[in-house]
């Protein structure tokens, strides 16, 4: 007993080195018990990827293929190592071939989707900027009819990843998010994506998945970091100060844009039974003596004078075409410099690996318009 008195009345005494000893072991604690979940989510999730790649394959299958574009600037540098520890274990262990190609500056997936070769599937390990730039680089091919249909994997290692949360169920452990969404890939569930083609006068079109965003609200998320010296209320300081330099925040745009059209069915219409012979002879003769008179209805525009703190032209919406004045876009969360674009909404181009779980609600959303 007396041994535990005095070990309370040294603490006592010395209660500064008493506490910064406990704040210490409790941090080290808690980095340690992290450390150890993490280690439990990449076990599991190698354990389930290890029965796929148990399973046996038919003599005339082959491996998949999966080419990978991987940002490693994306999170300040640490997404090559976040992907080698976390996702790529998982690919290897279910058997797929991966290629992992490796960007060296802003800009460069582009140019690497021009020049990359048929696969079985596509996979982005990155955040907004690096899966803006592949499906840029992707449907700006000669043939982007065929490589559109390859399924794309979405391996969220930014600091944004927008589209995360229609594919994957998302959490505040990075971990868990990339080991899912690297699940996901192997399950082999897809969804079909609606994209935005946003085309300048001049410059070749730029592809977005999420959507276009302009005005007074993207403006002020643009310059939040710099008041990172605030802390928790670096957001409405800057809100604050903008506000205070460019009263009135309303942006004054023109918009044209045509009515909505239907969207075309998701599965081909079952195909007709060819006709016989001598039917489609005379069919043919008829239409070289009298060919039909090609009708085309001029397209029915309208144009409307918005005066608006927040311009956001999303994936939901149908064929719109806006043009704005001056300042910068952001599409897909990248900056971009405002000019007069036009915007057309490509339905259900692109095919995305999806966890079974969100797969109905993500489907609903994409269909319901």
């Amino acid at each position: 007993m007396a041994r535990v008195v005095k070990v309370f009345r040294t603490l006592r005494n010395h209660w500064k080195k008493s506490t910064f000893a406990v704040c210490v072991l409790s941090y080290g604690g808690y980095w340690l018990y992290g450390k150890h979940c993490d280690s439990v989510l990449r076990r599991e999730a190698c354990l389930l990827a290890r029965e796929y790649g148990q399973q046996q394959i038919a003599p005339q299958e082959r491996i998949r293929k999966a080419t990978v574009i991987l940002n490693p600037a994306a999170c300040n540098g640490k997404a090559n190592n976040l992907f080698e520890k976390n996702a790529a274990p998982i690919l290897h262990l279910a058997g797929v071939q991966i290629t992992v190609v490796k960007t060296d500056y802003e800009g460069q997936a582009k140019k690497l989707i021009e020049l990359m070769e048929e696969t079985d599937m596509l996979i982005v390990a990155g955040g907004d900027g690096t899966l803006q730039e592949v499906i840029t680089g992707l449907l700006r091919r000669p043939d982007q009819d065929v490589f559109s249909k390859t399924p794309i994997g979405f391996i969220p290692l930014g600091s944004h990843n927008s589209l995360s949360p229609s594919l994957h169920l998302l959490s505040d452990n990075k971990v868990k998010d990339i080991t899912s969404a690297a699940l996901s890939i192997l399950k082999g569930e897809t969804v079909p994506l609606d994209v935005l083609q946003i085309k300048g006068e001049k410059e070749q079109p730029v592809f977005a998945l999420m959507g276009l965003r302009w005005g007074a609200f993207r403006d002020v998320a643009s310059k939040i970091s710099k008041y990172w010296y605030l802390g928790p209320l670096k957001t409405n300081a800057a809100h604050w100060f903008s506000t205070l330099r460019e009263w009135p925040l309303v942006r004054d745009v023109s918009v044209s844009y045509l009515a909505p059209t239907l969207r075309p069915p998701d599965l081909p219409p079952v195909k007709a039974p060819r006709p016989n012979l001598i039917h489609r002879i005379i069919h043919r003769l008829k239409n070289y003596w009298n060919p039909p008179a090609e009708v085309e209805e001029p397209e029915k525009w309208e144009e409307q004078q918005l005066s608006t703190l927040e311009l956001f032209i999303q994936t939901h919406n149908k064929n719109p075409v806006e043009r704005g004045a001056s300042g910068f876009y952001n599409i897909d969360n990248e900056e971009y410099e405002a000019m007069p674009v036009e915007v057309r909404l490509l339905p259900r181009k692109l095919r995305f690996f999806i966890i079974p779980v969100t797969k109905t609600t993500t489907l609903q959303a994409v269909c319901c318009m």
